[in-house]
């Protein structure tokens, strides 16, 4: 009989490594793991409502020819609870989430229009004061106006700490 627990294992006097053949990986293949839908969504043909968070048994690829900043870009496929019908998403590391692909449409989710929103309106507004030479003469002059005001009110706080740091408590008492 062996031994139950193999800590070192015989190799014969001439064991060669290399001529043993290695198995080739193939570059796209798909595994299966287990993930949470990232984001709510309905399915586009018996129109169930998928919840983030729900679990699904998935099959996970490599997009082949995309990345991002030489980060690998991931194509995900789960299964509609209800009708069985494929759903496919990847992996969006520019906006840092998931974008839909087929089967399946994204539910409205109002933080992230509101996100959305808010990039564009600071993007117009700092596109219109670098059309309106006013606009960036106004915008500079209130900014200098709070740094001068945060400015005094630093010089005022530190002026009542020197006030405070020469008082010494052995001379008031001896005062008394």
């Amino acid at each position: 009989m062996s031994e139950r627990k193999v800590l070192n294992k015989y190799y014969p006097p001439d064991f060669d490594p290399s001529k043993i053949p290695r198995s080739k990986r193939v570059k796209n293949t798909q595994f299966s793991i287990r993930l949470m839908a990232p984001c709510n969504m309905r399915c586009k043909t018996c129109g169930e409502y998928i919840y983030k968070g729900k679990k699904f048994n998935a099959r996970k690829e490599d997009v082949m020819g995309e990345t991002y900043l030489g980060m690998q870009i991931y194509r995900f496929y789960i299964k509609c609870t209800k009708c069985l019908r494929e759903i496919t998403f990847k992996t969006d590391p520019e906006n840092g989430d998931y974008e839909l692909e087929h089967g399946a449409i994204r539910n409205f989710e109002s933080i992230r229009l509101a996100q959305k929103q808010a990039k564009e309106e600071a993007a117009k507004a700092a596109e219109e004061e670098a059309l309106n030479p006013m606009k960036l003469l106004e915008n500079r002059t209130r900014d200098s106006r709070q740094e001068m005001a945060a400015i005094e009110a630093l010089e005022d706080i530190k002026e009542s700490n020197a006030r405070h740091a020469d008082l010494n408590l052995e001379e008031m008492l001896n005062k008394k």
